[in-house]
């Protein structure tokens, strides 16, 4: 099952860099491709793997290196980029999609390509890391338990220190301002458009959030169907204040001069955070749905490290796909394989849920 009949786009990259050591530890042999030649032949070599150097600007490239393979982990992000490509080479060579995005747009642009890959026989499947996996899985589960919910909002803390790729992503994103879902549509809004205090369990008590236009605003709605929804984080307070602070500046954070000097101070990072670092992150995930009639039900979770969690669930969901557990067309997570799937994680635990 876990022969090169699988490949990992922008292995290079932290995070794909990350699932690849770690499909290797396992046994595992995948195919590692990228457009950095030097980079991707260096790994390859260090893991005793075979490789394929393509970019994505070019679909017949990418049709030859995904030849012969049946799963693609995309990890080559901003995935708004990116994704568009892989995806139509996907259907041309009816390869299943597996991406690590958190992003709404490249959500919403998979669901629109669900009748051809149901045609082309294929799985769709954006979002298989940290975000969205567990608050997918939550999502589904909250449903569960109150059928009539008409409001769901989900939450998250202690992210960790990001990656460059991440922190590129989300540059991004505070230009572009904040999303929300409302009766059934997507909703702009201001950046950290609302605050909200929530408790996520880990005896910190009530921490104030702010909320974060992350791909959950898509993807519940397709898991759950519940039209209204809002995505919320934990920041720091000064990090918080200068979210806060950017919804009056948007148009400059957007322009490309500014985007090209911030991007160029990302790459002078670190590339991400160091595994001791990982090690002792610990994340959390709240949920909350109501209905008409006031009913309230929420649920917490506990994980590993972001993208630790990428890492394992990324490489679970793989393993659904190879072992032939794919059904076709765009899907989400808890869709694919259930509201449960998420506690078949290593490290992931429920502390007490609540409900009124």
């Amino acid at each position: 099952m876990h022969q090169n009949n699988w490949l990992i786009y922008g292995a290079n990259g932290y995070t794909g860099e990350l699932i690849s050591r770690e499909a290797v530890q396992r046994g595992w042999r995948p195919v590692l491709a990228g457009r950095n030649r030097q980079a991707i032949e260096t790994l390859a070599a260090a893991l005793g793997l075979e490789y394929r150097i393509f970019g994505l600007d070019d679909l017949k490239a990418i049709e030859g290196g995904l030849k012969d393979c049946a799963v693609v982990l995309h990890c080559a992000g901003p995935f708004s980029h990116t994704a568009k490509p892989m995806i139509e080479a996907c259907l041309l060579t009816h390869t299943h999609y597996l991406d690590i995005t958190g992003e709404i747009a490249v959500f919403e642009a998979a669901a629109t390509y669900d009748a051809v890959a149901k045609l082309a026989g294929i799985m769709l499947l954006p979002g298989v890391g940290f975000d969205v996996v567990p608050t997918d899985c939550l999502a589904a589960q909250l449903k569960g338990q109150l059928p009539s919910a008409t409001h769901l909002a989900l939450a998250f803390r202690g992210l960790g220190r990001t990656s460059r790729g991440t922190t590129v992503t989300a540059l991004e994103s505070m230009s572009t301002g904040g999303m929300i879902r409302r009766d059934g549509k997507l909703l702009p809004v201001p950046t950290a458009w609302k605050t909200r205090r929530i408790d996520f369990g880990n005896g910190q008590g009530p921490l104030t959030t702010i909320t974060v236009p992350w791909g959950d605003v898509s993807t519940a709605y397709y898991t759950t169907g519940i039209p209204n929804i809002e995505v919320y984080v934990a920041f720091k307070p000064w990090f918080r204040r200068l979210v806060q602070s950017s919804r009056y500046f948007n148009w400059l954070l957007g322009s490309k001069p500014v985007q090209t000097f911030l991007k160029a101070q990302i790459n002078a990072m670190p590339l991400g955070s160091t595994p001791k670092q990982r090690a002792r992150s610990t994340s959390y995930v709240w949920g909350e749905v109501r209905d008409e009639a006031g009913h309230v039900v929420t649920a917490r979770l506990q994980t590993p490290d972001g993208y630790t969690l990428t890492v394992l669930t990324a490489l679970a969901v793989v393993e659904q796909a190879l072992g032939g557990r794919t059904p076709i067309g765009f899907q989400t997570p808890a869709r694919a394989y259930g509201p449960e799937f998420i506690f078949t994680i290593e490290g992931v635990t429920r502390p007490p849920e609540g409900s009124t």
